[in-house]
């Protein structure tokens, strides 16, 4: 009985060993994205390899799922329908903490290569990321499907498979497109390592995304002194027609 005990013991000592035995080393091309009045989108390169040890489950083949997504938001979907021969907005749900912005990079099809249970667990796949509490008359899976489909058509969700480059399965990289069209706010991104099906390694760090410049003053100026900021919008567009008028009858003068 003793001996039994003593090899659960040494078995729990070694199983954190054994998760560990591969890890991800993974760098970013820039940690920072500036948005500013020429912003028009931007590429970030994610790479990075797996290191392993000399175990004969080490010499596996794995595979690489990156995953990039904006600042949670509270949304309303809204539905429309036809009435009386109007259309209307007839329901609506609120969503909480929906990713603002989520793209994912696969070196293979993702239903391949990641479980169910993964997926549910660590909200991979578009529709598990998605998967928000709604609250709302008739809530239902229609309203997040509408949703991925506005906002992929929108550039904000995409899945791209086999977009991730696996290089004798040590070697990695995929770039993920920014839209022009981003929120501020952090972004996280996550890597993961799997193995039929399984995950057995994961990385996490933050990108941040910052207005600029004269979008930063803006932005500033009209969330923070909105009195201020009406005043001037209305001088510039009491100058702008004042100066448009002159400039007409200089024309016909």
């Amino acid at each position: 009985m003793r001996a039994r005990g003593i090899a659960l013991l040494l078995a729990l000592c070694l199983l954190p060993l054994r998760l560990t035995a591969q890890e991800i080393v993974a760098d970013l091309s820039q940690y920072r994205v500036s948005i500013d009045a020429r912003f028009d989108g931007s590429q970030i390169l994610i790479f990075g390899a797996v290191k392993r040890d000399g175990s004969p489950e080490a010499a596996k083949p794995v595979d690489v799922i990156v995953t990039v997504a904006g600042p949670p938001e509270l949304i309303t979907v809204r539905r429309k329908e036809r009435v009386a021969g109007i259309w209307i907005n007839t329901r609506s749900v609120d969503m909480t903490r929906v990713p603002s912005f989520y793209k994912i990079a696969t070196s293979a099809p993702l239903p391949l290569i990641v479980s169910e249970e993964t997926d549910r667990e660590y909200r991979i796949s578009i529709p598990r990321a998605v998967q928000a509490e709604g609250s709302g008359a008739d809530y239902d899976g229609a309203f997040p499907e509408a949703l991925i489909r506005i906002r992929s058509d929108n550039g904000l969700y995409a899945l791209r498979e086999n977009a991730v480059r696996l290089r004798n399965d040590t070697l990695f990289r995929t770039e993920i497109g920014l839209p022009a069209n981003l929120v501020e706010g952090d972004y996280t991104t996550r890597i993961f390592l799997m193995r039929e099906g399984e995950l057995i390694a994961r990385y996490e760090t933050q990108i941040g995304v910052r207005k600029v410049g004269l979008e930063r003053f803006l932005y500033t100026l009209a969330h923070e002194q909105a009195l201020i900021y009406a005043l001037v919008s209305l001088f510039i567009a009491i100058v702008a027609g004042w100066s448009a008028s002159a400039l007409f009858r200089y024309v016909r003068g």
